[in-house]
């Protein structure tokens, strides 16, 4: 307890007023009086005081009125309030208690057990005050200690997750690949055996031009003219359906690239365009819906030292959820107006300051209100209906970018105009170390 605390004498006659005064200031406090409970209001709201020994009896607002209006200031309602009356009624004990009193001093007083009461609620006050901050201050402790744990989850979580990606693309490109080789590449012979037999074929009628009638009627029943043109487009059209699973089977691996485990500079490009590759099914036009227009910006970049695999899984949740936006407005729209205003998502890429890159994800969605935009990023938080989200997309996807890359990820959006993600990253990462450490004192 301290010595020179302040306690506030609210009685309305002098002379108990110049008694308590001598014995507390005798005991070591600092005193200040008010004679009315109007001017203790204002006293105690001006230097807030340790305690107030309060008279029950006094003209104008009585003691009982004066400790209620106390109380009910976010101001003085913290402070101790001793009352000091001559009444003696338990009802007049209670009705205190009730209003926030600590304690009852009678009429007339000990000198003593006046001091001795005002140290004991003192010391009460100082014992509940250093409880609070041990309270507040485990709290606190706790709270850092639960962020910490999300976090570890969700590293788990995102490392469970790009393992398994990471195992199904093997699966893929171990079951896909080789029939889809097989087959690409032995479309090529076909390709050339076919056209063997229709040279041999346009010769034969070359020099045969008049064939016996069956042959003629097989012919013609056989629409032969056709099949000869319509072969070599079908061979063409096949070559191209399996480069294009050649195509998505590389996507998948360039998406996922499980076996860097360190930074390796890459084009940032290709993996944005793996991942919209990957997104393909959702962005093509569907009988509820146009296609969902895709616009690259890109900038002439660097390669970047970078995780891919990890960033290419913050562009793909980022991308999802521009997509699930889109979708969610086109929902409460006809087909007319989604084709009077198609959805659509612009990437842009640029260099920052020479030492940064920059990529610009935004859509023309409905936009994210003001109070969710302060939450995105939090751990588990999601305004999808149960089972449509896990509430971790984002704050993966900001993690990645921050604490595995150095970088910055933000969000501007307008409800009712659309939502643009802003990534920033270093392009060497060594660099943006070496740079983070030559700002530190020693």
């Amino acid at each position: 307890m301290k010595e020179s605390e302040l306690i506030l004498v609210v009685d309305d006659t002098p002379a108990n007023l110049a008694v308590l005064s001598e014995a507390l200031s005798d005991a070591g406090f600092e005193v200040a009086i008010a004679t009315d409970g109007e001017r203790a209001i204002k006293q105690a709201e001006c230097s807030l005081p340790s305690l107030i020994l309060l008279d029950v009896m006094m003209p104008g607002i009585d003691g009982f009125e004066t400790c209620r209006r106390l109380k009910a200031s976010t101001i003085t309602q913290d402070i101790p309030i001793i009352f000091m009356t001559a009444l003696s009624e338990t009802t007049d004990k209670v009705n205190g208690f009730n209003l926030g009193a600590v304690d009852y001093i009678t009429k007339p007083f000990q000198e003593a057990e006046l001091i001795v009461r005002v140290k004991t609620q003192l010391k009460v006050r100082h014992f509940n005050q250093t409880l609070e901050q041990q309270v507040s201050q485990r709290t606190a402790e706790l709270t850092d200690a639960l962020k910490q744990l999300q976090s570890s989850q969700l590293q788990l979580v995102q490392s469970e997750k790009m393992a398994t990606l990471g195992q199904l693309v093997a699966g893929v490109a171990h079951e896909i690949n080789n029939p889809v080789n097989f087959i690409h590449c032995n479309l090529e012979y076909m390709e050339n055996y076919t056209q063997t037999l229709l040279n041999f074929l346009q010769l034969y009628q070359k020099h045969y031009p008049d064939p016996v009638d069956e042959i003629q009627e097989q012919a013609e029943e056989n629409d032969l003219v056709f099949l000869q043109e319509d072969v070599i487009k079908t061979l063409a059209s096949m070559k191209i359906g399996t480069q294009r699973i050649c195509e998505i089977v590389l996507s998948l691996r360039n998406f996922s690239r499980m076996d860097e485990v360190e930074f390796k500079a890459v084009d940032i490009h290709e993996g944005i365009d793996s991942t919209i590759m990957i997104l393909q099914h959702r962005l093509k036009a569907t009988p509820e819906h146009p296609q969902i227009a895709v616009i690259r910006e890109y900038g002439n970049l660097p390669l970047i030292e970078c995780y891919a695999g990890q960033l290419n899984q913050a562009f793909m949740n980022i991308l999802a959820n521009a997509i699930d936006a889109l979708e969610e407005m086109n929902a409460h729209r006809t087909y007319q107006e989604i084709q009077d205003y198609p959805g659509c998502i612009i990437i842009s890429t640029s260099i920052v300051d020479l030492q940064s890159v920059q990529i610009a994800i935004a859509d023309n969605g409905p936009g994210i209100p003001e109070h969710i935009q302060q939450r995105i990023f939090d751990p588990f938080f999601t305004t999808k209906p149960v089972g449509k989200g896990t509430g971790m997309g984002m704050s993966i996807s900001y993690q990645i970018i921050t604490e595995k890359h150095n970088g910055k990820l933000e969000c501007f959006s307008t409800p009712g105009k659309g939502t643009k993600f802003v990534i920033q990253i270093p392009i060497r990462q060594q660099a943006h170390k070496a740079m983070s450490l030559s700002k530190l004192t020693f």
